[in-house]
């Protein structure tokens, strides 16, 4: 019976004898060529690139850069042209080193600038909509006994920062800056919250409620099952503030007035929660680090910068190395270490910071008639609760500071002296050329024989120098007299001739 196989393709089997048909090492990667050529290509433009930036080198290193009149020039111009090119030189020498002072001065300020401390009043008050006490009598006859609607309430947030005239801080505390007011509309958590515009003054800009805070929630002090809505607390969040250093808000963050509305005919106690927002931020200090800087409240540069002065005032720097800190009592009780590395502060330091608690202003939601009713009957104005709070204002002379250090016209104005600069320099070259020139026809009209006659001879020198024919020994001064006397002690006596021309004497003919 004949053996049974499987159906497996067979390969081709070639004797190990048959080399004249071997076609290759094996097939080839699918994929090879292509990356290949696109590495030569990366490589061909890497090199392009590199002669392209060599040549700009190149042309810059050509270019001239000297633009101080030669010496002399000031003795053969008609006028006092060179003097007052070189006052004008003085000048901006002197304004040039002024400027970048200022500059300098101008980006320390901005990075070391101090917050204000502005007061900001906010008014909270309540209206309600639909409580029993305000609706109709109910029909005793009726079988349905609802009133077919819910009672509800509205709350009003209210902030604003006090004029300079109505605020009682003390006057380093004043800044002349006020906030702009914008409001919009959103919703959240279900419930309407909205928010109402008011007037602006262009002529005034002022910064909005929700510039100085990162985030407003109100905490009811109510059981959630007791919440109509099941809902306990109610949170807005500032959204971001687009690209850095930009202190725009979107329109839905920048407002005044918050409003909320939710169901309730009973009322309600709530505590409503600011989170500051500061630039830079600031952090509540540990008992052990307040006690240093005597302070509860301080951003992060201030601490380092208040510790190291502590530091300093103390004495407490080792004297072989002033990077290590030798723990006094405070600093122990505060770092458990008797020796600190100045480098490692800004983390160890982290563990006796943190965020600063927010503000907690307390309100009791009224919804009953006594509250939001006059003595005769009538409705009346809901009456308002009054908070005034601290908060940091930006320095009034940032936004100078940022106008003066980033000024759009400036690169073009650097363009355009740098241009300037290369003409003058180029001026200052056709100058020194000038004057070349000049000093090599006076020369040449008061005495034209001797003048050609050195003339050529420093041309030969130079010559013999390029092709390398000169003698050793033989300098600037062997075309001069002295060659041409003899004598024991004639320049044809020292050793530097003697040697000379023995290597003339012992080259071979030519």
């Amino acid at each position: 019976m004949p053996p049974q196989y499987r159906n497996y393709q067979q390969q081709t089997q070639r004797s190990p004898h048959a080399t004249g048909s071997r076609r290759g090492p094996g097939p080839m990667v699918g994929g090879t060529q292509s990356q290949s050529s696109a590495a030569h290509d990366r490589n061909m433009a890497a090199r392009h690139n590199n002669a392209a930036e060599l040549d700009a080198a190149k042309r810059r290193a050509s270019k001239p850069t000297d633009k101080n009149i030669p010496d002399g020039v000031e003795d053969i111009e008609i006028g006092d042209g060179v003097h007052q090119y070189r006052s004008l030189r003085e000048v901006e020498r002197r304004l040039d080193a002024a400027m970048m002072r200022k500059r300098l001065d101008l980006q320390q300020a901005r990075h070391h600038r101090q917050s204000r401390t502005r007061r900001m009043r906010i008014w909270i008050s309540n209206t309600v909509d639909n409580q029993p006490w305000q609706g109709k009598e109910l029909d005793a006859d009726a079988f349905d006994f609802n009133t077919g609607t819910e009672a509800t309430y509205k709350v009003k947030i209210e902030g604003r920062l006090l004029d300079d005239e109505d605020e009682d801080v003390d006057s380093d505390e004043e800044q002349e800056q006020t906030a702009n007011v914008d409001e919009d509309d959103m919703d959240h958590d279900g419930g309407q919250m909205s928010v109402q515009k008011k007037s602006q003054k262009p002529s005034q800009p002022r910064r909005s409620l929700a510039h100085f805070f990162k985030s407003i929630s109100i905490d009811f002090d109510r059981n959630k099952s007791l919440q109509p809505d099941n809902i306990t607390s109610i949170e807005w969040k500032k959204p971001t503030a687009g690209p850095t250093g930009t202190t725009i808000l979107p329109l839905v963050a920048d407002f005044d007035t918050l409003t909320f509305e939710r169901k309730s005919d009973e009322n309600i106690n709530c505590t409503i929660n600011l989170v500051r927002d500061e630039n830079p931020e600031r952090y509540q200090l540990s008992p052990d680090l307040a006690e240093i800087l005597d302070c509860e409240e301080e951003t992060r540069a201030g601490v380092l910068m208040g510790l190291w002065e502590y530091i300093k005032a103390m004495n407490l720097q080792q004297d072989e190395e002033k990077r290590l800190i030798q723990c006094d009592d405070r600093l122990f009780a505060l770092f458990k270490q008797e020796t600190i590395s100045f480098p490692d502060l800004p983390t160890k330091i982290l563990a006796h910071i943190s965020a600063l608690p927010p503000l907690k202003l307390p309100y009791t939601i009224r919804v009953d008639e006594a509250f939001h009713t006059s003595t005769n009957g009538t409705s009346s104005t809901p009456q308002e609760t009054i908070y005034d709070v601290l908060v940091s204002t930006e320095d009034p002379l940032s936004a100078r500071y940022h106008a003066l250090t980033h000024d759009p016209s400036y690169p073009t104005t650097l363009h355009q002296i740098a241009a300037l600069d290369e003409r003058l320099a180029v001026i200052v070259q056709a100058i020194a050329h000038s004057k070349s020139r000049h000093a090599f026809f006076s020369s040449m009209s008061k005495d034209p024989a001797t003048f050609v006659r050195r003339w050529t001879s420093s041309q030969k020198r130079d010559l013999e120098i390029i092709l390398a024919e000169t003698s050793r020994g033989v300098t600037e001064e062997g075309m001069a007299e002295e060659f041409r006397r003899g004598g024991k002690d004639g320049v044809w006596g020292t050793e530097g001739v003697k040697e000379s021309v023995g290597l003339m004497m012992a080259k071979p003919p030519r």
